[in-house]
């Protein structure tokens, strides 16, 4: 009954003056409740689910890494963004289309934290189990791009991987399309990302790797250059797919 009364006081904070505990049923209360549980969570930003369990990625990306880097790393920039008390940010639009507007000018707060937001979401649906180690290339119509625009599928793992291992500290390596419709591989400092007016190259995603240290560090230690040769093994190419094909 105390838990009821208090929330009967709160509710008359709000506007929910004049019902009392003889008027609405406790059903009635318990929806009331929830409506205004619902209203505390209803942030801004949310940590997308996972399509797939933290050791799914097993042998190539480890448990303990996935569950910290889920959990604590990109959570932790979705906290920070929601608690941001104000900001140029167009909370109607996509998550996309919020990071096509971010520029110089853009509040280092916003431009880290969304970046790292969604990079991360995307970055989570572009990997795939692969328990059996089968060989894992792209398919349809971005693997007749690759082979277009590198030569070979090979010539193309080459370079993107030798720009993920010499890119300087923090960041992200991209597979990108550019305005012009060719694809270019592409690198971005910290949780920057191509479709920001930031850099030169600009362009719709396709792939992303995550080459922060926070990304392999347990399995790993410091040697970018083996994660990176792990992470071959786990693309989601058909994500890939889909995504160049839009």
């Amino acid at each position: 009954m105390s838990n009821r009364r208090d929330f009967l006081k709160k509710s008359s904070l709000l506007g929910l003056v004049g019902l009392t505990s003889n008027l609405i049923s406790n059903n009635q209360l318990n929806a009331i409740e929830s409506l205004g549980n619902q209203a505390q969570t209803n942030d801004a930003f949310t940590l997308t689910k996972l399509p797939y369990s933290y050791g799914a990625l097993e042998p190539y990306f480890d448990k303990q890494t996935m569950e910290i880097h889920y959990t604590k790393h990109h959570q932790g920039y979705v906290d920070k963004l929601n608690a941001l008390k104000s900001t140029n940010i167009d909370y109607a639009s996509t998550d996309e289309i919020k990071c096509t507007h971010i520029d110089k000018s853009t509040a280092v707060a916003v431009r880290n934290n969304l970046g790292g937001h969604f990079n991360h979401t995307l970055f989570w649906t572009l990997l795939k189990p692969n328990p059996l180690g089968i060989a894992n290339k792209p398919i349809g119509k971005l693997n007749n791009a690759i082979n277009a625009n590198f030569k070979t599928f090979d010539e193309f793992k080459i370079e993107f991987s030798d720009k993920a291992l010499k890119l300087f500290g923090s960041g992200w390596c991209w597979l990108i399309v550019n305005d012009k419709g060719v694809l270019k591989i592409v690198t971005t400092p910290n949780q920057d990302n191509p479709l920001m007016q930031l850099g030169d190259e600009r362009g719709k995603l396709i792939l992303g790797l995550d080459v922060w240290e926070h990304a392999y560090y347990l399995k790993h230690q410091n040697k970018r250059k083996d994660y990176i040769e792990a992470w071959w093994n786990i693309i989601n190419w058909d994500g890939c797919e889909e995504l160049f094909s839009k």
